[in-house]
């Protein structure tokens, strides 16, 4: 169906670590998703440049996901708006090692240099 499919943060932390990512990481990760998406795995946004972010993490289709024109991700753009987060992970994962969390307005804009312990509080990962 096409309810949305809203996580838990402590229910992301189990799937993002069990995807690989850094415990370290995960309260940003989850920060990011917060800000980006309020956790929300349908979420869709155009920007104002005509192109449009998809998913938890609002993965933009101008570069990471087809139709689009470049498509760096090898994923379709629907496939980052499904349940299962998987796909928006794995993604994830490419942006940030080539431009770590600065790729992501919402990290620079409510979690960079911030305390996020409260992101993951009372979570086991």
């Amino acid at each position: 169906g096409s309810w949305a499919k809203k996580y838990g943060r402590c229910e992301l932390a189990s799937i993002l670590a069990r995807n690989g990512i850094p415990r370290n990481q995960i309260p940003d990760w989850i920060c990011t998703a917060t800000a980006e998406s309020s956790l929300n795995s349908k979420a869709i946004n155009k920007n104002k440049n005509g192109s449009t972010d998809y998913g938890i993490f609002q993965i933009n289709n101008g570069y990471w996901c087809s139709p689009g024109r470049h498509n760096d991700c090898k994923v379709s753009c629907s496939a980052l708006r499904s349940d299962n987060i998987g796909p928006s992970i794995q993604c994830a994962k490419k942006i940030y090692r080539r431009h770590g969390f600065n790729a992501w307005y919402g990290w620079k804009n409510k979690c960079k240099g911030k305390n996020l312990s409260s992101y993951v509080k009372g979570c086991r990962y």
